[in-house]
Parts: C-alpha cells; structure tokens; sequence
C-alpha cells in the first residue's frame, strides 16, 4: 500500500510537462537536476544554524545589546507563594475570571483583590525581557540581511535575472548551479530551525501562525526543489527576504528606544513590502514567455486536459514532443 501511495505521490503527470518524466531529469551530459534526497541534508544543517545561533546570541547579540543600551529583564517583585493560585495558574488559566477570582479568594482566604494582584505579578514573571528580544530579532536580521546579499550575488549575473522570460526557458530541462543549491539549502535550514526552536522563543500571539507560515515555507519549496522550478524559486525567495531585513531592523531599532529610526524602517518596510510581494511578486514573478519568441517545447492549456494514463500503465504510452497548443507558456528545448 505504501509502495502504490508513493507511485501515486510521485507520478509524472502531477509534477512534470506532458511526455516527460523523471528519468528524463537525470543527471547526464553534464546536466545537474534537483533529487529529492537533497532535501534530507537539511535537517542536520539545521542543528548547526541552532548552535551558531547560539553562540551568536549569547556573546555577539548580547554584547550589541549592552551598545545600544538595551536591558535584561527588571527585577519582578517575588510572587508570593500559593499553591492553590499555583495549581489555578498552570492547569486551569492564567487569566481567571471574575466567578473563578471569587471562589478562588474564598479557597485562599485572601480578599480578591489580592487573587487579582497575584496573577498579574505571575504572569510578569514569565514574560520575556527586551533584551531576549532584542537577541532573536538580531539572528533573524543577520540571517536576512546575508540571505539577500548572497542572492544577489548569485543572481545578479543570469539573464533570468533581468529577463523573466529566460526563467522559463528549456524548462524543466535546467540544469541546477552550485549557488542555487547552497541558496535553497540554506534557508530550509534556517526555517528548520525556526520551527524547531519556537517552542523556547519568546512565544507572540501569532504562536499557531507562525507555525503554520514555517511548515508552508518549507512545503513550498520542497516542492519547487522536486518539480525542478530553481529559477522562479531563488527569485521568490530573494522578493521575500528583501522586506524581512527591514522588518527585522525596525524591531531592532524599537527595542533600543530610537524611535526616529524605528519608524522610518518601519515605513520603508511597508513600501518594499507592498512593492514586492504585491506587484513584483504577483505580476511579475511568473511572466512567460509570449508566443513566437520562442520554438520547440511547448506547455499549453490544452495539454493538462489530454487524458493520460495512470502511473501503472504510463510507461506504455508513446513518447513524442509536445508541439501541440499555444495559449501558454512556450519553452525552448535543449539544443
């Protein structure tokens, strides 16, 4: 059954242009493609953003902070020992209402105001300093800043670049370059690790969103990797990176009270954010190109409604280049 789960999972038609398979991305004269078990080498690199991230925060972000005078966590006043508000505050909640502060102060014999007094006390007691803040925020804007760098470096000479009709030329037949392996592989870890430390970061009220925005991150380039789209991929993630240095520096900057430079990061953030993610990514990041400009293989509508045969039987069917249709994308065969 798992067997037949995985042909299914895997079929050509579901990830792959009509009349091509994945033995056709092999690796052969000279060409280089993704393989899924890439991907696995992920997980340990992940550990290791873990420990730099560590040894980053613990004498790098720590001593920035002490620069910028930012503040470890003031010195609450002891919370009054209560085993029943104890026992209240860790199984039950941490925000009592007003029926459960009556019956509780009557268990305790203490007047509701004191009930009340208490658990505000305790819950400032776990709420994190600005300093650990500051310390996450300053490994994000890090890990940000050199991402965009490094993908600018690794894009800034391909045509693709300029031309986002070359990100679709001879595709899927493009062959994968070292800088775009070393991208992708970089921020899965780094995602990785996001996802494996946020049980121990500073938890926000978007707890459950973050979660769900790490394992979709992953998901989606986990599938770019397999389906061998390398090219819109490193571009996606470039747009992407380039609102969350600002971000990131604008949170940095409001942990250290310059509330001048906050805001104007803050406003810069929103233009690029805007600009990016709602104009260049939407309208521009999958463009095609237009027909007659190019020759050879072709994608077209009407090939996703040609009927194929099932994974079992798909390996009788007659090959023969996809020359038919001309409504979508036109991609340039290899010479």
């Amino acid at each position: 059954m798992i067997k037949t789960i995985g042909e299914w999972f895997w079929w050509d038609r579901l990830w792959l242009p009509v009349n091509l398979t994945w033995a056709d991305l092999e690796d052969k004269d000279g060409r280089v493609y993704a393989k899924v078990s890439d991907l696995y080498i992920t997980l340990p690199y992940s550990i290791g953003f873990l420990i730099v991230r560590y040894v980053f925060e613990r004498f790098v972000a720590t001593a920035l902070a002490e620069c910028l005078g930012v503040r470890g966590k003031s010195r609450q006043k002891a919370v009054e020992s209560n085993p029943i508000l104890e026992q209240y505050y860790i199984s039950q909640s941490k925000t009592p209402a007003k029926a459960d502060i009556q019956g509780l102060s009557k268990k305790c014999s203490w007047s509701s105001r004191q009930v009340e007094r208490w658990f505000r006390r305790r819950r400032n007691q776990e709420r994190p300093g600005v300093l650990k803040k500051f310390r996450e925020a300053s490994w994000r804007f890090v890990f940000y800043l050199a991402a965009f760098i490094g993908g600018i470096v690794a894009l800034y000479d391909k045509p693709w670049f300029y031309d986002l009709r070359e990100v679709w030329m001879a595709y899927p037949k493009q062959s994968m370059l070292e800088s775009q392996y070393w991208y992708y592989i970089l921020e899965m870890s780094f995602y990785w690790s996001l996802l494996f430390s946020i049980t121990f970061d500073v938890k926000r009220k978007d707890f459950k969103e973050q979660i769900i925005h790490h394992l979709a991150t992953l998901t989606l380039l986990a599938f770019s990797w397999c389906g061998n789209y390398i090219r819109v991929g490193t571009l996606v993630m470039l747009v992407h990176d380039a609102s969350d240095v600002l971000l990131e520096s604008a949170k940095l900057f409001n942990y250290s009270k310059w509330e001048r430079a906050c805001n104007s990061s803050f406003v810069l953030f929103a233009v690029v954010f805007m600009v990016t993610r709602l104009v260049i990514f939407p309208f521009c990041g999958f463009s095609c190109p237009s027909g007659g400009e190019t020759t050879g293989w072709r994608l077209s509508s009407e090939a996703a409604a040609v009927k194929s045969e099932p994974p079992a039987a798909a390996h009788e069917e007659r090959r023969q280049p996809f020359l038919h249709g001309s409504q979508t994308c036109q991609i340039k065969a290899d010479s």
